[in-house]
C-alpha cells in the first residue's frame, strides 16, 4: 500500500472518529446570545429569538457567509494556521514542518474564527454555511482536541518541541492567556448555537490548568494582552462553575501592579501602570484597554462591585468625551496601537484599528446590560456602520488594519524608507487579527439587537428583522431611512416595548394603530407603556435630515473644519466623485440643511438603499505666502470662497473601494 494511501485511509479514520466523536457531544442548542449575563435584570435576546431579515445587516451578514468566510478560510489554510496545530495533533510531522507565521498566537484566529463558523452553521436553510465551512470547522476541531495537551494546555507554538522557549515563559508576549480567551469564546458559541460541546471540553481543561496556576495561591500575574476577562466570565455563564469568574476578578485587579515584564514598551502600553480602579483615563494599546474594559464591566455585573462600576463609568466618559474620533474609531497612534492623549486625533494619522472598534462595542454593549443607558447604545451604533463597516471591502475580500480619516492626494510621496505595499485594504496580515474578528462579529450582529427587562422589551438596534419575546416584525431600510414599522405578531412573554430614540434625532415620532401616540424620550428611550397585543402596529419615525459636526477646539487639526453625518452614518468626500480639490472646497453650516440625499449604489457590493448626500459649497483659493505667512493685523482675513461646486460625499465605511484617491471626513468650514 503506497503512502498517500495510509494517508488517505488515516484521515478518512480520524474523519470518521471525529463525526462519531460530534455526534456524541452534540445535545440540543440553547441558541443563548455571546453576552449572557446571570446577574442584572436585562438578558440579551439571541439567534434563538432573533434573526435578521432583510436590510443592510442581513447583507452584511450574507457577505460574511458567502465571502468573507471563504476567503478567510482559505487564508487560514495558506497562512499555515491549521498546520501549526496539526504537527502538534500529529507529531510524526513535526521533523518535516515549522512553525509557520511571526507571532506565537496564531491559534486565535482559528478560535475567533471558529466562533463565527458556529453560528454560520447554525443557521436554517438557504442561510447555513455551505459543506467547505463545515469541513473546515470539523477538520479545526479534531486537530485541536487531539493537540490538546494531557494537562490541558493548548498552544501549538509553545508545545514545539523546536521551539526555544517553555509555556508561560513569556506573559508578555506569548499572550497564552489571550489564546485560552478566544478559544473558550469559540466553545462557549459551539455549545450555544450547535449543542457540539467537544471545544467546550477543550476549554474547560485549560481553564481548570489556568485556575490552578493563576488562581488562589497561584502565580499572581497577568497576561500581556487582556481577553481571558470576558471569556471567563463568560465560561462561569455557561457553565455554573464560579471559579472562572473569581479568576477573571483576579486578573482584572492584579494588573496596573507592574508584573508584566516590560520590553519595547512602557507599562501604560499593557494597563500595567495603575490598577483598573484608579485609572482616570482610558490609555495604552487600543484593543487591550478596550477588551480589559469590557472585561471587567462583566466582573462587575455578575460581583455587584459598585466600585468598579464606577470606575468604568469614569473610563468610558474619558474615552466618549476625549479620545474617540467621529466615526467612533479608538486609536491615534500607529507605533505602539495606542489611544493617545486626549484630544489627540489626528486624520490621516488615525489608527482606529478595526479589532478596536469590535472591543468598543463589546464594551459598550456591557455597559449598557449592566446600566440601562441609552447611551452606550448610541456610540455603540456610531462604530459599527462606521469604524467597524469600514474595515471590510464591499466584496468582503480585503481589510482594513488601522481606518484613517483622511487620505492625501500625495499619499505615494514615500520617505525612502517606507516600502513600496498595497494601496488600501489588504487581503491578509502578517497578525491578521482584524479578518477573524469581523468574522465572528457580524455573525452575531442579531445578539445585539434586542433585550427584556421584566414585561418589556428593548430595541436597542434598528434593523429589519423577527424578535420573539413580543413576537415582532420589524420592517425598516435603518439606517438610511429612519421609518421603522413593528408589527405585533403575538403577545406572550414581554408585552410591554421600549424603543431607542438615537441622541442624534430630533422630532422623533410614533403612531400606534394609525394614531399618534406622546413621544417624549426619556433619557434616550421612548417606552409604549400600554399593553401590546397580536396585530397592534407601531410606526417610528425618526428624521434624518444631513447635519454638521464640529470638533473641540483642543483637537488642533480639527479647528475651523466640519463633518457631516446622516443618521448614524458619518460621511466622507472621496476625490473621484468631485471635480473640486478636496483641499479647497470650503462648506458653510448654513448650507448644510440643503443638502440633498438620494439612493444611490456607490459600489457593485454597496446595500440598495445606500443615501449619497450633495450639497453647494464654495472653493476658496489657499493661503499665499509660504508655509508659516506672516499674520498682519489689518490683512488678516477669514477664507473667503473664490467660486462655487457641489460636492457629493459617500459613507465613509465605503470609502477606497473605487480606487486609491484623495479623501477627507473633515472639510475646511466657511
Amino acid at each position: 500500500m503506497s503512502d498517500n494511501v495510509v494517508a488517505s485511509s488515516a484521515t478518512a479514520n480520524r474523519a470518521e472518529s471525529a463525526a462519531g466523536t460530534a455526534a456524541a457531544a452534540v445535545s440540543a442548542p440553547s441558541r443563548r446570545p455571546a453576552v449572557a449575563p446571570l446577574a442584572g435584570p436585562r438578558m440579551p435576546l439571541g439567534t434563538g429569538a432573533v434573526t435578521i431579515t432583510g436590510g443592510t445587516l442581513a447583507g452584511w451578514q450574507r457577505r460574511n457567509r458567502e465571502a468573507t468566510v471563504p476567503h478567510t478560510l482559505g487564508e487560514l489554510r495558506r497562512a499555515g494556521n491549521l498546520d501549526n496545530l496539526r504537527r502538534i495533533a500529529e507529531p510524526a510531522t513535526l521533523d518535516d514542518t515549522a512553525y509557520r507565521g511571526r507571532y506565537p498566537f496564531l491559534d486565535t484566529d482559528v478560535f475567533k474564527t471558529l466562533e463565527g463558523l458556529a453560528y454560520e452553521l447554525a443557521r436554517q436553510g438557504e442561510q447555513r454555511a455551505d459543506a467547505a465551512t463545515e469541513a473546515f470547522f470539523e477538520e479545526a476541531v479534531d486537530l485541536i482536541e487531539r493537540a490538546q495537551r494531557e494537562d490541558g494546555y493548548l498552544n501549538s507554538y509553545y508545545q514545539a518541541p523546536d521551539v526555544p522557549k517553555d509555556p508561560w515563559e513569556d506573559l508578555a508576549w506569548g499572550h497564552e492567556l489571550y489564546n485560552l480567551g478566544h478559544l473558550i469564546q469559540a466553545a462557549v458559541a459551539a455549545s450555544r448555537q450547535l449543542g457540539d460541546d467537544r471545544l467546550l471540553t477543550v476549554a474547560r481543561r485549560f481553564a481548570d490548568l489556568a485556575v490552578e496556576r493563576f488562581g488562589p495561591g497561584g502565580d499572581e500575574v497577568v497576561c500581556g494582552h487582556p481577553e481571558i476577562e470576558m471569556a471567563l466570565v463568560e465560561l462561569t455563564r455557561e457553565t455554573g462553575d464560579d471559579r472562572y469568574l473569581d479568576l477573571a476578578a483576579r486578573f482584572i485587579d492584579r494588573r496596573g501592579h507592574g508584573t508584566v515584564e516590560l520590553r519595547v514598551f512602557p507599562a501604560e502600553y499593557f494597563q500595567d501602570g495603575a490598577p483598573l480602579r484608579e485609572l482616570d483615563a482610558v490609555t495604552g494599546h487600543a484593543v487591550r484597554m478596550a477588551y480589559l474594559a469590557a472585561g471587567a464591566t462583566d466582573v462587575a455585573l455578575e460581583q455587584g462591585d459598585r466600585s468598579l462600576d464606577v470606575a468604568l463609568r469614569r473610563l468610558w466618559a474619558d474615552m466618549r468625551d476625549s479620545k474617540l474620533y467621529v466615526t467612533g474609531g479608538l486609536g491615534s497612534r500607529h507605533s505602539d496601537e495606542a489611544i493617545g492623549d486626549r484630544f489627540e486625533l489626528p486624520s490621516e494619522r488615525s489608527y482606529s484599528e478595526t479589532c478596536a472598534a469590535i472591543a468598543t462595542m463589546q464594551w459598550g454593549w456591557r455597559m449598557f446590560l449592566a446600566s440601562g443607558e441609552a447611551g452606550y447604545l448610541d456610540l455603540f451604533e456610531t462604530v459599527l456602520y462606521n469604524a467597524y463597516a469600514a474595515g471590510l471591502s464591499d466584496d468582503g475580500r480585503a481589510f482594513f488594519y488601522d481606518n484613517p480619516l483622511q487620505r492625501r492626494p500625495d499619499h505615494q510621496q514615500r520617505t525612502g524608507a517606507e516600502p513600496e505595499g498595497e494601496l488600501l485594504r489588504r487581503a491578509w496580515f502578517v497578525c491578521p487579527c482584524c479578518p477573524p474578528n469581523i468574522i465572528r462579529w457580524t455573525a452575531e450582529l442579531q445578539d445585539h439587537l434586542a433585550v427584556v427587562e421584566g414585561d418589556t422589551l428593548f430595541i436597542a438596534q434598528y434593523a429589519e428583522a423577527e424578535v420573539e419575546g413580543l413576537s415582532l416584525r420589524i420592517t425598516t431600510d435603518y439606517p438610511w431611512d429612519g421609518s421603522v414599522r413593528i408589527e405585533v405578531l403575538e403577545s406572550e412573554g414581554a408585552t410591554r416595548l421600549a424603543l431607542r430614540i438615537p441622541a442624534w434625532c430630533r422630532d422623533a415620532t410614533l403612531t400606534v394603530n394609525g394614531e399618534q401616540v406622546e413621544a417624549d424620550a426619556a433619557a434616550g428611550w421612548l417606552r409604549v407603556d400600554r399593553g401590546l397585543a397580536a396585530g397592534d402596529r407601531l410606526d417610528l419615525r425618526l428624521p434624518m435630515p444631513v447635519r454638521a459636526h464640529g470638533a473641540d477646539p483642543r483637537v488642533d487639526g480639527l479647528r475651523a473644519s466640519l463633518a457631516l453625518a446622516r443618521g448614524p452614518v458619518v460621511y466622507c468626500a472621496e476625490q473621484g466623485d468631485n471635480v473640486a480639490d478636496l483641499d479647497l472646497v470650503l462648506v458653510s453650516p448654513v448650507d448644510v440643511p440643503a443638502a440633498r440625499a438620494e439612493a444611490r449604489r456607490v459600489t457593485p457590493n454597496s446595500e440598495p438603499g445606500t443615501r449619497v448626500v450633495t450639497l453647494d459649497a464654495g472653493v476658496a483659493p489657499l493661503p499665499t505666502g509660504g508655509l508659516y505667512p506672516e499674520l498682519v493685523a489689518d490683512r488678516v482675513t477669514d477664507a473667503a470662497a473664490s467660486g462655487t461646486t457641489t460636492v457629493t460625499l459617500v459613507p465613509y465605511h465605503l470609502w477606497g473601494n473605487r480606487g486609491a484617491a484623495a479623501m477627507r471626513v473633515w472639510l475646511r468650514r466657511a
